[in-house]
């Protein structure tokens, strides 16, 4: 006699993060909590506030105001000794002879495969000190791994050093009611150090954002962390700054990648649009870990390419809402199954879907027709230029 199990579905349609000793908190975390987080995420195993009122509300709040960020889960892996410059040559695809100190260079850290394994943004802070500012992963171990039997004169630590970002178009007027005028003078991706109430910080004109910018990284952030965001909350005030999460809409309307989401250990610069020649330099007999591999790569061609996909049908959700739990499959004409849409999110200003697809080279010309299977449903798609926004990112450098 065969026996029939009842299966019920408890499915929580927005089960709860858990908050206990064993995730990291970072600096901020107490001082950022108390403006009323609605949702949390896992990053560099610390909690990230990701959303605060709604996607909508905080982009709009990006875009026409001034936002502050909590991302102390941006660990900072400091790169220091005699021969720092050598290793850190060694390390990414940059020539970092083009990095003077008081530059900031967006990088990758690649593996051997020339997959990227970090797409930190690097801060020179002296001739033989260099920060990275990590996107989610244990990139310090690799870092050192590779150091161990180097034979090179380097030390590699994280140290205790977290950054707030102040976002937005009204950012500038908050920064100099902050550190006076000449913080205005900081060109873009450069950096500045600077004092404020007895805390010493480092200002970089950078961002996650794709508007007007910057990041303060505050030194012995672990004991004056509550002290610095209260600092610039209150300074922001006047100017309506309210404190959001990371803006997903955003970085998808400017052309920026998620670790994690568009770029993996799986994908290299070329195959998602990054093969340039400045950012995948192949300089001389220099060599760094992956050389080999990209120039195989860049002779030969990529197979796939990460595109702009635009997305007919009714709205998708907006990223950070719950609303994309999953990749989204992609089909050609045909119905096979041909790549993925890894981030997508409905633009508030444009009144459109848009994301990016992984997608056969053959598929990845602009005009070309896809199936997507949406959070809504099958839905038409078309390949679309990419950056969806101030392609030339003429608004963060303004």
């Amino acid at each position: 006699m065969s026996q029939v199990i009842e299966r019920i579905d408890h499915t929580q349609p927005a089960p709860e993060i858990l908050l206990y000793p064993r995730i990291r908190k970072s600096p901020f975390f107490y001082a950022s909590r108390r403006h009323g987080v609605r949702k949390y995420s896992v990053y560099n195993h610390h909690y990230h506030p990701r959303l605060y009122t709604d996607p909508v509300d905080e982009y709009w709040a990006l875009v026409e105001g001034v936002t502050l960020w909590d991302v102390g889960v941006e660990r900072q892996i400091e790169i220091s000794g005699p021969d720092a410059f050598t290793f850190t040559q060694r390390l990414v695809p940059r020539d970092m002879r083009h990095c003077q100190v008081g530059q900031c260079k967006y990088v990758f850290v690649t593996a051997d495969d020339g997959g990227i394994i970090n797409d930190p943004v690097l801060l020179r802070i002296e001739e033989n000190r260099f920060w990275l500012s990590l996107a989610d992963s244990d990139v310090m171990l690799w870092c050192q791994g590779l150091a161990y039997h180097s034979g090179l004169d380097v030390t590699i630590r994280e140290v205790d050093v977290a950054p707030v970002q102040v976002q937005g178009p009204n950012a500038k007027p908050v920064m100099v009611d902050l550190f006076g005028e000449r913080v205005l003078e900081i060109p873009y991706y450069h950096l500045m150090e600077a004092e404020l109430d007895g805390m010493s910080v480092v200002i970089s004109r950078t961002g996650y954002s794709g508007e007007i910018g910057y990041e303060i990284y505050l030194r012995e952030a672990s004991r004056y962390g509550e002290a610095l965001w209260q600092r610039v909350f209150e300074a922001g005030r006047p100017h309506g700054m309210q404190v959001i999460g990371p803006c997903h809409i955003r970085r998808i309307e400017g052309g920026i990648l998620a670790f994690g989401c568009d770029i993996w250990y799986d994908t290299n610069p070329f195959e998602v649009g990054m093969g340039y020649d400045w950012m995948v330099d192949l300089r001389g007999d220099d060599d760094f870990v992956g050389r080999a591999a990209l120039e195989r790569i860049k002779a030969e061609g990529v197979s796939r390419k990460l595109v702009g996909v635009e997305i007919d049908g009714p709205s998708i959700g907006y990223f950070t809402d719950g609303s994309m739990i999953d990749v989204f499959p992609v089909h050609d004409s045909s119905g096979a199954l041909i790549g993925k849409v890894t981030s997508a999110t409905r633009s508030p200003r444009q009144e459109r879907n848009i994301g990016y697809a992984m997608v056969p080279i053959s598929h990845a010309e602009l005009g070309t027709p896809l199936r997507i299977e949406a959070n809504t449903g099958v839905q038409d798609a078309v390949v679309v230029p990419k950056p969806f926004h101030d392609p030339r990112k003429d608004i963060p450098k303004g």
